[in-house]
This record gives C-alpha cells, structure tokens and sequence, in this order.
C-alpha cells in the first residue's frame, strides 16, 4: 500500500493508492447485516470482531450518529426523441418538477432534447450547470414515479446491474428522507437485533441527514489531492440532534459518526458556527473535503467501511486515524480476508489520530 505521509509526500494522489484485487470487492451484501466482519483499530494495533460486537465498544454516554438519507431509485434508462439511446441519473430533486442530473448520451443532449424513460415518462433537457444538467418531467407534481420505473444506482465498481434484492439491502434499515443516489455505507450493517441491543444498554442515538451525490464514486483525478473539487451535497441537523450533541459534550462522551457521511455532516456544522457560538440547527450545504491536517471539531469515533483507492473517502479516514495506522490496517484487511467497498465489511476507529 502507499498511503503515506502526505507531508513529505506532498499530498499527491498515489499517496491514497493501495492495490486492491477484483476479488476482495463484495459484490453481495452478507446474508445478515450485522455480522458483517469488524475490523477494530487501535494505536495499540488490530482485533478481528463482528458488527453484532459493536455495542461492546460503547457506554451510554456516547453518542451514536446515522446519516438517515434514503437512495432513490434514481437511475433511469431510455431514449432521445431523435433514438438514440440515453441513461440518466437523478442526482438532486430541485423541486417537484425538477431535478439536476447527469446524462450520459451518444452525442451531449441540448437544450429541448426530450427522453422517453422506459416507456412511460418524457425527461425534458432544460440546460447545463456547473453540476449537471438541468431537467423537468411530465408527471405532474412530484417525482414518485421513479419508483416504478428508476433503477437502484448500485456503484459502478459491482460490475453487475441492479437487483430486485438492492432495494432492499442497498439502504439502511433507518432511511426515511429521499436524496441520496448512493447509501451511507457504514449504515448497511445495522438492523433491528443489533439497534435494540443497543437501546438496551442505553446507548444514545440521533440522526442528521446528508444526501449523498455521485462524487462519493468519484476518485481523485488532480496530481495534488488539495487540488480535486468536491461535489456540492445538501444536508440537514436538526434541533433534537444538536440537543443531543450538546449533551454529549457536555458529558464528556464521544460523538461517534457512522461512515464518512456523517463525519462531514457534522463537521460542516462545526466550520459554519463562529467560535464561541452555539451550534444552530438548519439545512446547509456542503463542499467538504475532508484530508490529513483536517481538525476535527465534532466527530470522536468513527464507524466505516473499506473505501477505493485514491478516493476521498479514504483521505477523509487517514486524517481521522493518521496515514500510517491506516496504511497498517488496510494492510491488515488486505492479508486477513476482509470484503471490501459498499458491500464489505466494516472498520472501528475508536479515537482521532493524536487523541
């Protein structure tokens, strides 16, 4: 692996690159969500769990934070008005008839360009932004029906199309509010028998929400990694979920993030707070990237899964852990038969780098 110290290395993308063989990716999810294999990492080193272990490593003054987005079935297949054939995939709801998308065509669509999706439903091109094209619909208010005829944007990496079983299993058992075109992975491994474990040691719990866009799949293309542009991505805390956050601090119990999703969610609520103010509840927008030198301000432990190589995501977990730990532990994955990326396994981070 060459995750490196991205100091004397100069932050440069290969320092994210780690070789990761077509086997170890999951194509599946494990028949059970939470016993999924957990890999805990310490400064002291390595311990092979389970996810059903998980509330072994809390106390109830901890708090537990999920990202409660849920994945559209935002992947639609169909034709221009002119044949040719094009794949859309929602990527914002904008309002009830509108939404930003990227379209992949044989030629770049224009302006007026209509596509009929399966059949059923005309996609009119309205025009390019910075992130995507702009498009309207012709189903009246409201996008429900891409649930009748959308797909569900499983990663690219699967190698495979969707299945009947993703719409299930590629979302957490928690999802309440529509957004997302990729899952809060590190969300995947949780379900009932283990949230009610959980509960029954008093285990704290709240939610915030982040959308996730498509730059979640994106890798790192810049030479300098502080040079890759993130997409932009909505989220929202609400005012019992800074209630909880307050208390927690106030306690001195850890704020625990589970995945990457949360951690920019609440880490871009700590950056738009003035010091010495309180956290405000409310929607926000966020191009965090996260990467080694990062402070963290709100996030204490962190729960996630095996990320890509030279992606953000995994520089977002090598600031939190520290480049060389994390080199050790991806290492330790690697020879000790771990599933990796969406449908792999997970990773416990007990404490921040530095700690």
């Amino acid at each position: 692996m060459g995750i490196n110290d991205p100091e004397r290395a100069g932050m440069r993308r290969e320092n994210f690159f780690y070789d990761l063989p077509e086997e170890r990716i999951a194509r599946y999810p494990h028949p059970e969500r939470s016993a999924s294999r957990l890999l805990v990492v310490e400064p002291s080193g390595f311990s092979d769990r389970h996810m059903h272990d998980f509330p072994d490593f809390l106390t109830p003054r901890d708090l537990v934070v999920f990202n409660n987005s849920k994945v559209m079935p935002a992947r639609l297949h169909g034709h221009k008005d002119t044949g040719g054939r094009a794949e859309v995939l929602i990527t914002e709801i904008l309002s009830p008839h509108a939404a930003r998308a990227w379209v992949r065509t044989s030629k770049p669509p224009r302006a007026g360009t209509r596509i009929l999706v399966e059949g059923a439903v005309c996609l009119i091109v309205v025009q390019r932004d910075v992130e995507g094209w702009i498009l309207e619909h012709d189903q009246g208010a409201g996008w429900d029906w891409i649930e009748r005829v959308g797909h569900v944007p499983i990663p690219p990496y699967l190698g495979r199309p969707d299945e009947d079983s993703d719409r299930e299993r590629y979302q957490t058992v928690y999802a309440k509010h529509p957004g997302s075109v990729a899952a809060p992975t590190a969300g995947l491994h949780f379900d009932a028998p283990l949230l009610e474990a959980m509960a029954r040691r008093g285990i704290q719990t709240t939610e915030v929400t982040l959308h996730v866009g498509p730059g979640t799949f994106e890798p790192v293309r810049t030479e300098r990694i502080e040079d890759h542009r993130m997409h932009e991505e909505a989220y929202s805390v609400g005012a019992e979920a800074v209630g909880h956050l307050v208390r927690t601090r106030q306690s001195g119990g850890r704020i625990v993030a589970v995945g990457t999703t949360v951690v920019r969610t609440l880490e871009s609520l700590a950056l738009r707070t003035a010091p010495g103010q309180s956290w405000q509840p409310g929607p926000g927008r966020t191009r965090l990237f996260i990467r080694p030198g990062f402070a963290f301000q709100l996030t204490d432990a962190l729960l996630t899964n095996f990320h890509q190589p030279r992606s953000t995501l995994l520089a977002l977990v090598a600031a939190f852990t520290g480049p060389n730990r994390i080199q050790r532990a991806y290492a330790h994955a690697l020879s000790h038969g771990y599933r990796f990326l969406s449908y792999g396994d997970a990773m416990w981070i007990p404490e921040r780098d530095g700690v």
